[in-house]
């Protein structure tokens, strides 16, 4: 072949967490531990098929009539389903289409946003890596706005950076499970920054991946709620990878809260059909399934119970074994944290010894998705933290 068009165009650097899914796949350690991958894992650390989505999809097998094309905004019944999720309710002043999973979801309402409403976007430092890679794509000029300091939420920095803000600035905000730290504001938190968000005219777009593993399924939507009952307009980017477990389904959905919703929806569905032309059918079908059917909905709320339950008890497992083994190290910092993720205050040349002398792989910053542990492997993880504390300070 020829000379190419391609020329001088240069390799792109991996994206962290698949190559660090890579390098712990080829670990031929049995005892190898991956806190790094953003799956919820049980016990015998497996992704398991919710029972509730096994018996929608049954269901759908036995019932379903077509494969066909959804309509640009995705399956009536799933938008509904989660609108009334994530709102409490109907609302009158909200639109909404499904969209394939959380990132399509927010691709799609950061074009929307860049067209009408700014330029300029704030995203949380620390943040998920490609909230700001997404809304580089579309454009944006990106400002980081300091959200964590000392172990703890930095709510004075959360709120001069604010102020300070481009007036209508789109400012990303995680509704609950913050990732990666899991500090999210208390609700008295939530109504400070609020506050700030109306009076220097921001946009608020959140990003609402985690509802459920937080403090519960209507009380991580607490602050969604509370802006949709002050009539005040913000976007919603919602994923159910993680609690319906429909990783591979891509089942994600954007929700405005405006009183222009008709015309809104019109350009949130021309957006779609240049990029996807129109959402996938049947993980749709299953969340719809399972939140009409009031059965299969009270199944999948217990289930969502026992993934939360769990994430908690590794949490407080992890903390005491911590404790114990490093005598005068304060770990109850990450007692308050919620959701699958939190910051275990490394540096990274601790975090790299971890993971080549002990076989633990996490982000490089630290994170660790606590579902990664068992009730088995905590006591190594704490060892093996420990000891690299004692190496490396």
């Amino acid at each position: 072949m020829g000379s190419s068009f391609f020329t001088g165009v240069k390799e792109a650097l991996p994206d962290p967490i698949f190559q660090l899914m890579t390098a712990f796949k080829e670990d031929p350690r049995v005892d190898k531990v991956n806190l790094g991958v953003g799956l919820y894992q049980d016990e015998s650390l497996q992704t398991p098929i919710l029972k509730s989505v096994k018996a929608a999809e049954k269901y759908l097998l036995a019932h379903e009539t077509t494969k066909e094309y959804l309509p640009i905004s995705g399956d009536p019944g799933y938008v509904e389903g989660i609108e009334k999720l994530l709102f409490g309710k109907k609302e009158k002043h909200v639109c909404g289409l499904q969209a394939p999973g959380g990132t399509g979801s927010l691709r799609i309402g950061a074009e929307f946003l860049h067209e009408t409403v700014g330029k300029d976007v704030l995203v949380p430092d620390p943040t998920w890596p490609n909230h700001v890679a997404v809304f580089k794509q579309c454009g944006y000029q990106i400002h980081r706005y300091p959200y964590y300091k000392n172990h703890r939420l930095y709510m004075e920095g959360i709120l001069d950076a604010l102020r300070k803000a481009p007036k209508r600035s789109v400012v990303v905000l995680h509704a609950c499970c913050h990732n990666p730290t899991g500090a999210d504001p208390s609700d008295a938190q939530w109504k400070e920054i609020e506050k700030v968000l109306v009076e220097k005219e921001l946009f608020p777009f959140f990003d609402f991946a985690y509802q459920g593993l937080g403090r519960g399924i209507e009380e991580d939507a607490a602050v969604i709620r509370s802006l949709a009952s002050q009539s005040i307009e913000f976007m919603v980017a919602c994923s159910q990878s993680k609690n319906f477990g429909l990783y591979s389904e891509r089942v994600g959905a954007l929700f405005v809260h405006t009183a222009s919703g008709k015309v809104v929806l019109s350009h949130l569905k021309r957006l779609a059909r240049a990029s996807y032309s129109n959402p996938p059918r049947h993980g749709a079908a299953i969340a719809a399934q399972i939140l009409a059917n009031a059965e299969l909905h009270t199944m999948w709320r217990r289930e969502v119970d026992a993934m939360r339950s769990r994430i908690m008890g590794l949490r407080t497992a992890l903390v005491t074994a911590l404790q114990e083994k490093q005598k005068g190290h304060d770990f109850s910092f990450l007692l308050p944290r919620v959701g699958m993720f939190c910051f275990l205050g490394l540096k990274e040349a601790q975090v790299e010894k971890l993971r080549k002398d002990h076989g633990i792989y996490m982000a490089a910053e630290g994170r660790i998705n606590l579902a990664g542990l068992t009730l088995q492997n905590v006591p190594k993880v704490a060892t093996s933290i420990c000891s690299v504390l004692r190496e490396i300070s």
